[in-house]
């Protein structure tokens, strides 16, 4: 059985990433998806897990008082370097995402993605995500998504144990949508996304650089009416809740009651 994820895991993952500018971003999903549901200036609002906290500075930029919580020092100090470079004010805490040192009701927001699918049992987490949020607040967590070749080859990886972050799971809709109600929370929505650069290119970038030193770009770019036409077509999916299995990662936004 492959091993859970460990501090040793996030240590090494993000010493190995100094450079933000050389690791895949979400795209602001989170942040486009906490500003769909309306302004955040003024707001408290929590990265679970940070990682690199890009959505979070990015709400902090749309007037949040933004908060950061991990218990890697190797992604805190990226998240402050970044802050720094940015003259931007994040507040970071070192500390057990399962007892987290604030009180009830503390946050307008409370988001994670990267980090649900590392806990063999998800409902502590989503249950003191739930206690700091204030009633009316809203968790919004996001996951990678069950029926993807992504998942194979991450499932593949695993059972080799070599997989970066040792033991991982996924979730479908469906199951995602159900742990948060189980933790008491009402759930609002759950959106999808589509992984660009396409798997193939990440696959075929990563081995190139580890075997022969050759770095690709991060991104390749295509025709510019390609882009256009891949970005009416995801709005179109997006719309469709079959669309969502076709979705590398996704996410359900839940409110407190």
């Amino acid at each position: 059985m492959a091993r859970a994820s460990t501090l040793h895991h996030w240590e090494s993952y993000w010493r190995g990433h100094p450079r933000i500018e050389e690791t895949y971003s979400t795209g602001d999903r989170l942040k486009r998806e906490i500003l769909s549901d309306g302004a955040v200036a003024g707001q408290a609002v929590l990265e679970v897990g940070a990682g690199s906290g890009r959505d979070t500075l990015g709400l902090v930029r749309a007037g949040a008082t933004g908060v950061v919580l991990d218990y890697s020092p190797a992604s805190l100090a990226l998240v402050r370097e970044q802050a720094q470079a940015q003259g931007l004010t994040v507040h970071l805490v070192r500390a057990d995402a399962l007892a987290m040192p604030f009180r009830e009701g503390a946050f307008a927001v409370v988001f994670h993605q990267g980090l649900l699918e590392h806990f063999r049992d998800p409902m502590p987490l989503l249950r003191e995500n739930a206690r700091v949020t204030r009633h009316g607040g809203r968790v919004v967590v996001d996951v990678p998504q069950t029926v993807h070749p992504y998942t194979l080859m991450k499932q593949m990886l695993i059972a080799f144990d070599a997989w970066f972050a040792g033991w991982e799971t996924q979730f479908t809709p469906g199951a995602l949508e159900a742990r948060l109600r189980e933790a008491g929370l009402t759930v609002r929505r759950t959106y999808g996304d589509w992984m660009v650069p396409a798997l193939w290119y990440r696959v075929l970038r990563e081995g190139l650089k580890r075997t022969l030193g050759v770095r690709l770009p991060l991104e390749p770019r295509g025709p510019k009416a390609w882009e256009r036409g891949w970005r009416a077509w995801r709005g179109w999916l997006a719309r469709r809740r079959w669309a969502l299995y076709t979705c590398h990662v996704i996410g359900t936004v839940a409110e407190r009651p």
